[in-house]
């Protein structure tokens, strides 16, 4: 009908005017024409524009494979591996990267959240040097053996560093101050009456936390207690980021009979994330690299 005449004019009647006369759009007409012509004929899709860089996307997908293969964690998004093979002296755009892992179905899984209004706590909750807040939360997980068993965690707000970890039958206040107190220990080298004077830790209002025990605790240790808002998770973003990571890499993936058991290979897991998950905010660099880096800085400064 576009292509029709106008008897009046001798002109053609125009898309953009038939689908205003019928009052269907044209992004209609475009998508069943794209449909007609079936999948033989659809565009294929585009590739790198320019210089094609140190390998063919053939070879980069490849290696692209490799690193995911060999990392040890899961859900690693395409910065990390991007950075990776920079790591390897396989230099490439980020985009690039990518680009092939999304054609390639090798892209992290993600989830899409609700949005958010401004809050008043807009800001941040990173800090500039470690030990001056931590976060602390805690999951559950199933034990084949002796049921339900609850995981305590503490995250250092400036390196991401796991500082505490911790599993126990019971999910009550005492079992909750247990990463707490491995890490002022770590950190702190000591565990005194305001052994940690300067530092706050981050929780949300479940029981555990604001118990008058837990909240005791942290006052004996000099410890600033920083509940979180209610129902805001970002609040305590930094536990519930290495949480995620935990369940991805840990508990999603592997059974346990006993809780020891499970224990134990929390405090693998731990050692593990600690000494080889890379932080992008801070370089791509492990936390225990940050810390290293700051450690140094403060001798030097000395």
């Amino acid at each position: 009908m576009s292509q029709a005449t106008s008897p009046s004019t001798g002109r053609p009647y125009g898309l953009a005017r038939v689908c205003r006369a019928w009052k269907l759009p044209r992004s209609t007409v475009y998508h069943r024409r794209k449909q007609a012509r079936g999948p033989a004929e659809a565009k294929p899709l585009a590739g790198k524009r320019g210089p094609q860089g140190p390998c063919s996307d053939e070879e980069l997908v490849e290696h692209i494979r490799r690193v995911l293969r060999e990392s040890p964690f899961h859900g690693e998004g395409y910065r990390k591996v991007w950075a990776k093979l920079r790591f390897e002296k396989i230099r490439t755009s980020p985009e690039r990267v990518r680009r092939l892992m999304r054609e390639h179905g090798l892209q992290a899984p993600g989830r899409v959240g609700h949005a958010h209004g401004p809050k008043a706590h807009d800001g941040t909750i990173i800090t500039p040097r470690p030990d001056m807040m931590w976060g602390t939360d805690l999951t559950t997980t199933i034990t084949t053996e002796e049921g339900t068993a609850h995981v305590f965690v503490a995250v250092d707000h400036c390196t991401c560093e796991c500082v505490g970890i911790h599993a126990a039958k019971s999910g009550n206040r005492f079992q909750a101050l247990e990463p707490i107190r491995q890490a002022v220990r770590q950190s702190f080298g000591r565990f005194q009456e305001g052994a940690a004077t300067g530092l706050a830790v981050r929780h949300d209002h479940g029981p555990q936390y604001l118990a008058d025990d837990f909240q005791k605790e942290l006052a004996f240790l000099g410890i600033e207690s920083s509940p979180s808002f209610v129902r805001e998770p970002q609040g305590n973003g930094c536990a519930e980021r290495f949480i995620r990571t935990l369940k991805e890499n840990l508990l999603w993936v592997r059974h346990f009979r006993t809780i020891e058991e499970l224990r134990l290979a929390l405090l693998e897991f731990q050692h593990r994330y600690n000494h080889e998950w890379l932080i992008e905010r801070h370089g791509y660099k492990t936390p225990t690299a940050v810390r290293h880096s700051f450690t140094a800085s403060l001798e030097t400064a000395a």
